[in-house]
């Protein structure tokens, strides 16, 4: 592992993001309708290795929905305005009509409003009505709270998500979330994070979860990197996680965990790279966001946008470009990796030769 001296007192190793790395082409190459983007991961199996944040901007339970018949799974934001407000299309309208420092003050006064027990239950349902695998999203903080609730609601895949999720949280304010005792005692799988190195990757792994986000909250959406300092360069992080795996692999006897990417998923280019640095699946926000049917109606935020004392993220504006069948299928009318994305991944897998997902991962790259 390769270190630069900072000054005297302190040393770094070398990170690299996805804009740093590209794929290789190999030998072989083939027709990329003889490709297959499939994923599986616990019973569940997906025409596409593909994720929906969970993001008020981006999934609502129609997106959800919808994102699910077009093969992709769908996470619900179980802490956002559709668990806070019985019709929160209007609010929705009146954030994206507000402007800088406003939006962020507004923003906050909407969240105040506390997630109710029964929208829960009420928005789980409509997605399970409709067929498709239900997945819902709970921060670490309120996971006891409402981890009850969103059981008995029927989910198939309950997801930890935060800016950055440990398997060891120390707290003299309150008992934290003991990931191990609460994946054990549930019967659906569970996929937590974020992580971005392999020790708190190979922690996570430990407590059960059948996967685990590779991430900072270092989104489009997201400031994380200016309010606090913190972050890491997604191909490292990627290919540091997908290491932890084979270590617990082995160390399990035989136990797989999935890798997800979540962060710097901006274009189509960067599904394909997070896969080649080892991730089973990618976590997609932003390139959602641009759907002209996205709840966010062009604009784009996270949860930590509206966080009560230190708001790490913003409202950004994306031009939309279509709508999200578009953007996962095509055809495409930008040259920019914004639409057709599966098209894309299908693309470059296909030019380097590879079948699948899987074994894409093998796929050589270079640090440009």
């Amino acid at each position: 592992m390769s270190e630069i001296e900072i000054g005297r007192a302190k040393r770094a190793r070398r990170a690299y993001s996805f804009d740093d790395v590209a794929i290789v082409p190999s030998r072989r190459t083939r027709d990329p309708e003889e490709v297959s983007t499939h994923w599986q991961i616990d019973a569940y199996r997906f025409d596409l290795p593909v994720m929906a944040a969970p993001m008020d901007s981006v999934m609502s339970p129609s997106t959800a929905i919808a994102f699910g018949r077009h093969g992709g799974l769908g996470v619900l934001n179980l802490e956002g305005l559709w668990t806070r407000y019985e019709d929160p299309e209007p609010l929705l309208e009146e954030v994206a009509g507000l402007t800088g420092t406003e939006a962020t003050r507004r923003m906050q006064e909407i969240y105040l409003e506390p997630v109710k027990a029964e929208l829960i239950t009420q928005r789980l349902r409509e997605v399970r009505e409709s067929g498709v695998t239900v997945a819902g999203s709970l921060s670490p903080q309120r996971t006891k709270e409402f981890a009850k609730t969103v059981v008995d609601a029927g989910v198939d895949m309950f997801v930890i998500r935060g800016t950055t999720v440990s398997a060891e949280h120390v707290s003299s304010q309150a008992e934290p979330l003991n990931l191990k005792e609460f994946i054990y005692e549930l019967d659906v799988p569970v996929i937590v994070g974020g992580c971005a190195t392999h020790q708190a990757a190979l922690h996570l792994m430990r407590t059960g979860a059948a996967g685990v986000l590779v991430g900072f909250g270092g989104g489009a959406a997201h400031t994380t990197r200016t309010v606090l300092g913190v972050a890491v360069p997604m191909a490292s992080a990627v290919a540091d996680v997908a290491a932890a795996r084979r270590d617990y692999l082995d160390e399990s006897g035989g136990r797989y965990v999935h890798v997800i990417a979540d962060g710097s998923i901006g274009r189509s280019g960067d599904i394909a790279k997070a896969i080649a640095c080892g991730a089973d699946a990618v976590m997609v926000g932003s390139p959602f966001a641009r759907a002209s049917d996205a709840p966010g109606r062009g604009f784009h935020w996270g949860t930590e946008a509206h966080h009560a004392e230190l708001p790490r993220g913003q409202r950004v504006q994306f031009e939309t470009v279509g709508t999200f069948e578009e953007i996962l299928f095509g055809p495409s009318r930008v040259a920019d990796g914004t639409m057709n994305l599966i098209g894309a991944l299908r693309r470059s897998m296909a030019t380097t030769g590879y079948t699948d997902c899987k074994e894409f991962q093998r796929v050589e790259v270079v640090v440009e």
